[in-house]
This record gives structure tokens, C-alpha cells and sequence, in this order.
């Protein structure tokens, strides 16, 4: 079973190094890396002829955001399961896709997917945050419910139906794609009970008040794109339990 997977990039140098080991270091067979860089200014081109060795592709160009990027990488990917891990997150450790590859072999999967663990930029070996995917359900995604996105693995079919991303979307593109391909119930789909990603705080979704209003609102609209009854109530109503994350990490 051949996974690919896809990374963006922009601006990466200091942190796109481990994210490379990362998937270089899997012990599953058959990786494809694909990296979409937006035209960074930085060294994460330097970076990338130290330590992309092991990269199918590498594109660097101007693109229309995060969606637009991982687009191009959907393009170029050739595996029959597909994920993303993002330019400043990591595997968990060597034998998360193999374990995910394990999953989809033992059952007629369309979607396997797993939990992540926050970690701050400062002191990376200290995990302060866990996301449990297994919250996740269909009927929940009208109260904001969504698999920890670099934690979940597709196969390409899935893609094939739904579609690729929509890049009019900001921040929650990835929760439209999802409420697009598993509002209906009908995907096959397992959670794996452990830690597959170490993610770094901070990231574009969780950088502060105004992102977090603007993520909310796109929510809501991915909600009503796809015919999904929510309100505020139902979005706001998960955040008591997203704090329950900082208590058990």
C-alpha cells in the first residue's frame, strides 16, 4: 500500500528540517513525500536540498493559500491513502503510518485516523495538549467536531468523490472538506487510540482571539454548504471539552 504524503510549506526553515526526518525515518515501505512550498523567502529551500533526499516532489511557487497548496499536492500524489503533516509538526514516531497502512489492510477502510499531541516551540519534548479524534462523529460535525486533520488518512477514491478543497476558505477548509466527505455516514472509518502526530501550538487555526472567530464562522458556513443543521450554541458548546485536553495531555 503506497501512502503519500502531502506537506506546505511557507517560510519553514527552522522547522521543516524535523518534519522531513519525520517521514524519512517511517518504517512503512512505501512513502511518497510530496512538498508544496508558496515561494518562501526564507532557507526552507536550502533546507530542502540538505534534507529532501527522500521527497518525491518539491514545488515552489506563489499559490492562493493553504488549500490551494494542498491541492497541488493532491495533483501530484499517486498513493492509494493520502494524508498531510503540516511544516512545523511530526510523526509521533517511526511506525505511525505503518500502523495506519496495518488498519486499512485488516478492514475495507475508507478513513483511518488517529489523535495528536500539542507541543510548544520552546521546549518540543513537553507535550501540553492532547486531541482526541475519537470524539469525532458524523452527526457531530454540525457542533464543530472534526478528526485532528494531520492525523487523518484517506484513501484516494474518497478524494476522487468528494473533491479537493475549496480555497475560499481561510483557516477551516479542511473541516468543509470533511463535513463534504463524512456528513452522509456512509464512509467507512476507524480511529486509532494513540498519539500519531506532535504538532506545534500555534498554528494558524489556534493563533489567537481573532483567528479563532474567524475559524468559528467559517465553521459555520462549511455547515451550511453542506445542508448541516448548526448554530452558535452547538459550536461553541465543544471548547468545556477542548480544555479537558490541557488537563490530561
Amino acid at each position: 500500500m503506497k501512502i503519500s504524503i502531502i506537506t506546505v510549506a511557507f517560510n519553514s526553515g527552522a522547522t521543516i528540517a524535523e518534519t522531513l526526518r519525520s517521514v524519512a525515518a517511517q518504517s512503512h515501505a512505501d512513502v511518497e513525500h510530496i512538498v508544496i512550498d508558496g515561494g518562501s523567502t526564507d532557507e526552507t529551500a536550502a533546507v530542502m536540498r540538505t534534507h529532501g533526499a527522500n521527497v518525491a516532489h518539491f514545488v515552489c511557487e506563489p499559490d492562493h493559500g493553504i488549500y490551494d497548496a494542498m491541492n497541488k499536492g493532491l495533483a501530484l500524489a499517486s498513493g492509494d491513502v493520502l494524508g498531510f503533516l503540516n511544516a512545523d509538526d511530526r510523526y509521533a514516531h517511526a511506525d505511525v503510518l505503518a500502523h495506519v497502512a496495518e488498519r486499512f489492510a485488516a478492514a475495507q477502510l475508507d478513513a483511518v485516523y488517529g489523535d495528536i499531541a500539542f507541543f510548544r516551540a520552546d521546549k518540543p519534548s513537553e507535550l501540553v495538549r492532547r486531541y482526541r479524534s475519537n470524539r469525532f462523529k458524523p452527526h457531530l460535525i454540525g457542533w464543530g467536531w472534526m478528526p485532528a486533520h494531520p492525523a487523518l488518512f484517506v484513501r484516494r477514491g474518497v478524494f476522487d468523490r468528494a473533491g479537493m478543497f475549496k480555497t475560499d476558505y481561510h483557516i477551516a477548509g479542511d473541516f468543509e472538506w470533511v463535513a463534504r466527505a463524512f456528513h452522509s455516514g456512509k464512509l467507512r472509518s476507524q480511529h486509532v487510540p494513540e498519539v500519531l502526530v506532535h504538532m506545534q501550538a500555534g498554528g494558524v487555526s489556534t493563533r489567537g482571539w481573532r483567528n479563532t472567530v474567524l475559524l468559528n464562522r467559517e465553521v459555520m458556513r462549511a455547515c451550511r454548504d453542506n445542508g448541516i443543521a448548526t448554530n452558535w450554541f452547538k459550536i461553541l458548546s465543544k471548547y468545556p471539552a477542548k480544555l479537558l485536553e490541557y488537563v490530561r495531555p
